[in-house]
């Protein structure tokens, strides 16, 4: 059976977990509990050498990068997994395409910016966020909230029209990552609050539900981060992210 290595923390992970449960594709569950450092093990190590999580192990074929696991996915059950995932159509496909390509410098690196002020700055530096960080954060986060509402949604009921697709799935898990810090992201705009609502109906609300579980309860996860060992070398990386 197709192994998956994840930690429901992280936002690829659980694009590549919800994908893979509401596509039927069965797999082996592999907790890497990065808090714990888990990733920086020798074991990990052999799996994947970048250390990081998603990772997909299909026999002895090793793939990294949620988007890549999930068009891996979709391609291999083609024959079983809806085509509005990852459309055949080559203009519909490069809407998707066009998504993923944008959102990982944008939403993703706003989103996740905003998490990690929130939830490490003090434990990494020893003191707050400067409220100018942090203002300019959630104003590079708006940015990209807007043009994911004005350019992708327009008055579409998804990304790429009707139906739901790899692109809105991507999308969600990323804004739900702030929004898990404590960040009213959905607030005071109802676009973006329905396409969610959509999203977890058409995903099915206690998938959505498990998949965030995690990340919407995370008051323990600074202590959690401080108890382990790997915590001094996951420290130096984050320093160099806060200069």
């Amino acid at each position: 059976m197709m192994e998956l290595y994840l930690d429901l923390y992280s936002q690829p992970c659980r694009s590549v977990f919800m994908f893979a449960k509401v596509a039927g594709i069965p797999f082996e569950f592999k907790q890497v509990d990065l808090a714990a450092g888990q990733h920086y093990s020798d074991e990990f190590g052999e799996i994947n050498s970048l250390r990081k999580v998603p990772v997909m192990k299909d026999g002895n074929f090793i793939l990294t990068k949620g988007d890549s696991c999930l068009r891996y996915l979709v391609q291999k059950h083609s024959s079983t997994v809806a085509d509005h995932w990852y459309p055949a159509d080559l203009q519909q496909r490069a809407r998707v395409n066009e998504y993923l390509a944008w959102q990982h410098m944008n939403l993703r690196a706003h989103g996740s910016k905003i998490f990690l002020f929130k939830m490490l700055f003090s434990i990494v530096t020893g003191s707050e966020v400067p409220k100018e960080k942090m203002d300019t954060a959630v104003e590079d986060l708006n940015q990209a909230l807007d043009i994911l509402e004005e350019k992708f949604l327009q008055s579409k009921p998804f990304i790429i029209g009707d139906k739901i697709s790899l692109a809105d799935l991507v999308a969600v898990v990323e804004i739900m990552q702030p929004v898990g810090s404590g960040l009213d992201v959905f607030g005071g705009r109802p676009k973006l609050s329905a396409w969610r609502d959509r999203l977890r109906k058409e995903l099915g609300e206690k998938l959505f539900d498990e998949a965030h579980e995690l990340i919407m309860n995370m008051s323990g996860l600074p202590q959690k981060l401080q108890n382990n060992s790997a915590f001094d070398m996951m420290k130096l990386k984050f320093q160099k992210m806060f200069i």
